[in-house]
């Protein structure tokens, strides 16, 4: 996971430099990391958390700012969804829509924040 980690915090910092204004390795070890924060420039941040099992969350914290959280995720949850697991809060954690989040960590992220990078032009 250290090795992806380290190619989405690049990809974020060289890619999405007009947003992102810095990046950091959350809990577990320096050589294995929970998970990947990124830091906006308006005080908001992605948690990125992936697992060797596929499972993963993409966590855009923005409740402090304007009082709304989006997040991708694939927990086993919201079974009513045609495309359970994965599924998208829009918003808030009640807002619950179908998701086709790219399963490719490298086209999801890319994705993820070419929508914050958007959002944040609207706020």
């Amino acid at each position: 996971m250290y090795q992806l980690y380290l190619e989405l915090s690049f990809i974020a910092e060289e890619e999405f430099s007009d947003i992102v204004i810095s990046t950091r390795f959350i809990g577990g070890k320096a050589s294995l990391p929970n998970k990947l924060r990124l830091y906006f420039f308006d005080g908001s941040f992605l948690d990125v958390w992936l697992s060797k099992d596929g499972d993963y969350s993409y966590h855009w914290e923005h409740r402090a700012q304007r009082g709304l959280l989006h997040r991708w995720d694939n927990a086993p949850d919201h079974s009513e969804l045609n495309t359970f697991p994965e599924h998208f809060h829009d918003g808030s954690d009640k807002n619950v829509k179908e998701s086709s989040l790219n399963q490719d960590s490298v086209k999801a992220v890319r994705y993820v924040l070419n929508f914050i990078r958007n959002k944040l032009k609207n706020f």
